[in-house]
């Protein structure tokens, strides 16, 4: 009986799926009558035959429906080494334990990652081992007309924050160095600086030194050329893009990413033939 009862009680997963999508447009004002609702769900759910799939921003202006395609290329052999699948709202740097699991299963050594500077915060990089370089833009530093960032200088051994004016205070990584209010207001240049009452502050970033490593390299020419072996990896996935197309084949992560597994080991056949006959050999 008890087991009639559950089976009677619960919804079939079309109609509860059906009311999931329904509930993030629609809401009941003060009298009971449905009205569309305002604003986005978060984590909204698009479709109702495919859970997982989100809305997604590639840029401000940019939008992106369904997964994001995601691919680890070794620029020295030029085979697809790791691939990874997101939703389309997810962080780029979520998809790297994917990307690491994949690279521990071959018999290869990461010396160098040139990636874009949205997976900056990931696993791979903010757990990388000291022999392995960073290639990436830097993120642009702004401030108006006022002194931006880079014109405050860090030194390191003594672990203190000079500002342009001279004036120096104690950082931590992580933190937010805040100049006294008597001290900016008495200083020179402070038409120049910050038109707070309270002082300028800046904030330190956890991997500070990779960041202003990172635009100390892209000011020189040789710098600026590392950058572009990039492309390569861009070129891998635009490939990976042309032959799996642009809509999804299956529901859900799982299907999806094998899909993209299978479209990477072709994309690896098509490199292989390309290779020279002596390379072939080896």
């Amino acid at each position: 009986m008890t087991e009639v009862e559950h089976y009677v009680a619960e919804q079939p997963p079309s109609v509860a799926q059906e009311g999931a999508v329904a509930a993030q447009d629609v809401e009941r004002d003060a009298g009971g009558q449905p009205r569309l609702r305002r604003g986005v769900a978060c984590d909204r759910r698009i479709r109702v035959e495919d859970g997982q799939m989100r809305h997604g921003r590639k840029t401000a202006s940019q939008l992106v429906d369904g997964y994001k395609r995601h691919v680890g290329r070794d620029l020295d052999s030029r085979l697809v080494r790791a691939v990874g699948l997101t939703a389309a709202n997810a962080l780029e740097a979520s998809v790297t334990p994917a990307i690491a699991d994949d690279l521990a299963r071959q018999p290869v050594r990461l010396s160098e990652l040139h990636i874009d500077r949205a997976y900056l915060s990931s696993q791979l990089v903010r757990e990388r081992p000291a022999d392995v370089t960073i290639y990436c833009k830097a993120w642009p530093v702004r401030n108006g007309v006022s002194f931006a960032k880079t014109a405050f200088t860090l030194d390191w051994p003594a672990g203190r924050l000079h500002c342009p004016a001279g004036a120096a205070l104690p950082f931590t990584l992580g933190s937010t160095v805040h100049f006294p209010a008597a001290l900016c207001g008495s200083c020179p240049l402070r038409e120049h600086c910050t038109p707070s009452r309270h002082g300028r502050g800046g904030h330190i970033h956890p991997d500070e030194r990779l960041l202003a490593e990172l635009r100390e390299r892209q000011q020189t020419a040789a710098g600026r050329a590392v950058l572009r072996e990039r492309v390569g990896a861009e070129h891998a996935l635009a490939h990976l893009g042309q032959w799996q197309g642009d809509r999804a084949r299956y529901r859900g992560l799982r299907k999806n990413l094998f899909d993209l597994r299978r479209m990477a080991v072709v994309s690896k056949l098509h490199d292989l033939m390309r290779l020279p006959d002596v390379e072939q050999a080896a």
